[in-house]
């Protein structure tokens, strides 16, 4: 038993730290001075590499295991592309604090969604959950101009929101039989492939000077945080983990405000508060579980 709960909190810890490394992302899309879309190739392009060369290393097989994969993990890389662009257009068009929280609407949205794509069934607590994240979201997120482009950063972070849940949905299934780390290479090079296009009708010639932020951002944000958070499937279900990974917009406002001086509102510490406790409550009922 005590072995169980050891693995419990290291599976915990790990969940965690990915949140935290995916969380980098709100600063670097608002500071890295390029086109979102290029932004996002970058990303793909050097994830891509750093989880090949990990594959190698580990001696990881990259191959699809059946031709009957390729669809469901195609249409997981072009929705992983949409959301990864949409958020950071949102992020462009408002400040971290918004564009982080509303995509992260998602862990509703997951959890009104998991019932139609698994045996199990909707889970009373999760939608209970889902919407105390969103009254955190709701307070934290400053009073809106409708006539700025606040609206448009709202919208396209919750739509990002959609891609990135039902990506997460579509995935689930192949966490079993794929390494993490695979299924994440697969989809950067799905993504990377999309995005060409982008290179010749945007403007790129800042991209020397915003090197070593789009570095970080494929190898800390991409390649090591969303891998282990494919991998937590593993262990947690879907909502489970969605709703642990809440905490990524505390940590996000909390680096925007030391690295771009975006000061946070008494109403961040509330909705912050009201984000972290379906964390810690989420956690505990996982644990139980």
């Amino acid at each position: 038993m005590s072995y169980l709960k050891n693995q419990h909190a290291n599976h915990l810890l790990l969940l965690g730290l990915a949140t935290l490394f995916i969380s980098t992302s709100g600063v670097l899309g608002k500071y890295i001075n390029l086109p979102a879309p290029i932004i996002i190739w970058f990303r793909s392009v050097l994830a891509a590499v750093f989880l090949f060369l990990f594959c190698k290393y580990k001696k990881l097989s990259v191959k699809l295991h059946s031709k009957k994969d390729a669809p469901t993990i195609i249409i997981g890389g072009v929705l992983l592309g949409a959301h990864w662009v949409t958020y950071f257009l949102a992020l462009k068009l408002s400040n971290v604090a918004v564009g982080m929280l509303s995509m992260f609407t998602f862990p509703v949205i997951t959890a009104l969604l998991e019932p139609l794509f698994t045996k199990t069934k909707l889970n009373p607590i999760h939608i209970l959950l889902g919407f105390m994240v969103l009254l955190g979201i709701y307070v934290l997120a400053p009073e809106i101009n409708f006539q700025s482009t606040y609206l448009k950063g709202i919208l396209l972070g919750v739509f990002s929101a959609c891609c990135y849940a039902l990506r997460n949905l579509i995935l689930k299934r192949h966490v079993t039989t794929y390494d993490g780390t695979v299924l994440m290479m697969q989809q950067c090079i799905i993504v990377s492939l999309l995005l060409i296009p982008v290179l010749f009708n945007l403007d790129i010639t800042a991209t020397k000077t915003q090197l070593p932020y789009l570095l970080i951002l494929g190898l800390v944000t991409t390649a090591l945080g969303h891998s282990l958070f494919i991998s937590s499937l593993k262990h947690f279900s879907v909502s489970t983990a969605s709703i642990i990974g809440s905490a990524q917009p505390i940590f996000g406002i909390i680096m925007a405000y030391f690295f771009l001086n975006e000061i946070p509102t008494s109403n961040t510490y509330i909705g912050g508060t009201l984000i972290l406790a379906t964390v810690i409550i989420e956690s505990i009922r996982s644990k139980k579980a």
